[in-house]
């Protein structure tokens, strides 16, 4: 066992931070020294980062780098010191390393090494109460592995969107702006409310979805319409821009995705870099769903067209994912259909029935591998002629939006190329 560490500093930010609780803004008139700031009485960043052992040479090497957002975020996540090597942690929970060590993987941190101490006090009592969850026979361990990958899967996306937003900052706010020092010390806070919040209230939606399938005794409780839209051209339009503008176009193809299917009623089941996998309980409105997506993307002039593919049938839900046959064949299809354009099987079609908002044409039966032969439909609204193939005036418009985006990126970029000669110059003499 390690030597306690010395007891923290009641005025320290951090533990002012930590003892604020769930309340979004921890800053008080307690929380900083006198001086300041001269205005607002309030603590700099540098002062923060300086209660949690960071040297005053590092704050600035990471001001003039453009991290110094990254080394608060590394810093206040995890304030706590670490106190536990492997065996260690696993004296005081009572759970074996080996389980502790197949958990943490499982959570997709770096697996302990021997000796190493990362495992500091909130670790011990996390591990602790699932060690005696699975001593009292409330939780197998198989499923604690489970939830484990599912909790750590998910946070690490959330993380790294946190990261990624605060990518392109304002570089103009240092480490002496109080207002850097309220923003560091008040975000980790507010996320943890809001990640609670949305956790409970996807928890019940998802406590509902599972009454609804028991209640329903008919055959085709397990039966779903799952969806797949592909954008056309992202291979090709990704080798045009820069990163900064092809994070905004995956962004906004996202935003689409997501606005359009939840409109309907729908569930985004997951992002595949350009491609966007859904599900609908009804047939019909997953139909209507794809029609949607083709209109809003055509609508984007940022964006290419996309195609989409639907299947229906029995699909297996697990962790919020779909498998299965029909899953399979949504995805192969999606490829057949011209862009601008839905294509679904059969078994839309005749889920769907007569609606006279829809024009249907039969497709010659495709062989799709592992499958078979699939008969296959296009889909449209009744009232729009051209849905069946390419429309080139929308390509048109479109190819001479690129042409204007690409050419004020060139600009831009040739503006940066130059200020960066002007600076270096400036930094030479």
């Amino acid at each position: 066992m390690t030597d306690d560490p010395e007891p923290p500093d009641p005025e320290s930010p951090v533990v002012a931070l930590d003892a604020a609780g769930p309340d979004m803004v921890a800053l008080d008139d307690e929380f900083g020294a006198p001086g300041d700031d001269p205005d607002l009485g309030l603590p700099t960043l540098r002062r923060l980062l300086a209660d949690t052992g960071v040297d005053d040479a590092t704050v600035s090497l990471a001001e003039e780098k453009g991290v110094l957002g990254f080394l608060a975020i590394e810093r206040f996540s995890v304030p706590e010191p670490a106190r536990y090597d492997l065996e260690e942690i696993a004296a005081v929970t009572g759970m074996p390393a080996r389980q502790i060590t197949l958990i943490w993987r499982s959570l997709g941190l770096p697996e302990p090494r021997p000796g190493a101490r990362i495992f500091t006090e909130v670790d011990a009592d996390m591990l602790g109460t699932v060690a005696g969850l699975m001593e009292l026979g409330l939780i197998e361990s198989d499923l604690a592995l489970q939830m484990s990958r599912v909790i750590g899967w998910s946070l690490a996306r959330i993380a790294s969107a946190m990261v990624d937003s605060i990518d392109d900052g304002p570089t103009d706010r240092g480490a002496d702006d109080p207002e850097v020092a309220v923003f560091a010390s008040t975000m980790l806070p507010t996320m943890t409310q809001v990640i609670d919040h949305v956790w409970r209230r996807h928890l019940q939606i998802a406590a509902r979805r599972r009454i609804a399938r028991q209640l329903d005794t008919s055959e085709s409780r397990a039966t779903k319409a799952v969806g797949f839209a592909d954008m056309v051209g992202f291979t090709t339009l990704s080798q045009q821009v820069d990163e900064h503008t092809l994070a905004s176009i995956v962004g906004r193809f996202e935003e689409i995705a997501y606005d359009t299917v939840t409109s309907f009623e729908g569930r985004v089941v997951k992002m595949i870099g350009d491609e966007v996998m859904y599900v609908v309980d009804d047939s019909a409105e997953a139909v209507r769903v794809g029609l949607a997506l083709v209109d809003e993307y055509a609508a984007d002039e940022a964006l290419s067209d996309v195609r989409v593919g639907i299947a229906c049938g029995p699909v297996l839900e697990r962790e919020a994912d779909l498998y299965g046959p029909v899953v399979n064949l949504a995805s192969r299809i999606v490829n057949i259909a011209f862009p601008g354009s839905v294509v679904t099987t059969d078994e839309v079609r005749v889920a769907v029935g007569d609606d006279d908002r829809l024009a249907w044409k039969s497709l010659k039966p495709r062989r799709i591998k592992d499958i078979g032969r699939v008969p296959l439909w296009a889909v449209r609204p009744a009232t729009d002629v051209d849905r069946a193939g390419p429309r080139s005036e929308v390509r048109k418009r479109r190819t001479e939006a690129r042409e204007r985006r690409l050419a004020a990126l060139e600009d831009s970029s040739g503006s940066r190329r130059a200020r960066s000669r002007r600076e270096g110059d400036v930094e030479a003499r």
